[in-house]
C-alpha cells in the first residue's frame, strides 16, 4: 500500500519555516516570533487592502451585468408587446370579417324565409279565392 506523503510534505514545510525565523532572528525563539507576526499581518494586511478594491470592482461588473440584462429585457417586452398589438389588430379584423359574414347569411336567410312565407301566403290565398 502506499502512503499519502502530503502530511510529510506539510511537516517539511512547518520546519523549514521555522528554521528560516529562527535563523533570521539569530537563534532567538522570542524575535523569530515577533517576526513571524510582524509577516502575517503584512501578509493579512496585504490581502484585506486588495479586497475592498476587487469588490468594488466586481460591484461595477455586476451593475454592468444587471443593465445589460435590463436592456435585453426591455428590448424583450418591447418586442412582445409589438407583437400583441399587432395580434389584436389581427383578431378586430378576422372579428369584423367574422360579424359581415355572419350578417350577411342572415340577411340571405331572412330573404329566403319572406319570399317562401309570400309563396305560402299567396298560395293560401288562392283557396280563399284572393290572388
Amino acid at each position: 500500500m502506499s502512503r499519502s506523503r502530503a502530511p510529510l510534505a506539510i511537516g517539511a514545510v512547518a520546519v523549514g519555516g521555522l528554521g528560516y525565523y529562527l535563523y533570521g532572528a539569530g537563534g532567538n525563539a522570542k524575535v523569530a516570533q515577533k517576526d513571524f507576526e510582524a509577516d502575517a499581518h503584512k501578509a493579512s494586511a496585504k490581502i484585506k487592502g486588495e479586497l475592498p478594491g476587487r469588490g468594488s470592482q466586481a460591484e461595477k461588473e455586476a451593475e454592468a451585468l444587471g443593465q445589460r440584462a435590463g436592456a435585453k429585457i426591455d428590448s424583450a417586452l418591447a418586442k412582445a408587446q409589438a407583437n400583441a398589438e399587432v395580434y389584436a389588430k389581427n383578431a378586430e379584423a378576422y372579428a369584423k370579417e367574422a360579424k359581415d359574414a355572419t350578417l350577411k347569411k342572415v340577411d340571405q336567410f331572412d330573404k329566403k324565409v319572406e319570399e317562401s312565407a309570400a309563396k305560402a301566403k299567396s298560395g293560401v290565398s288562392s283557396w280563399f279565392g284572393g290572388k
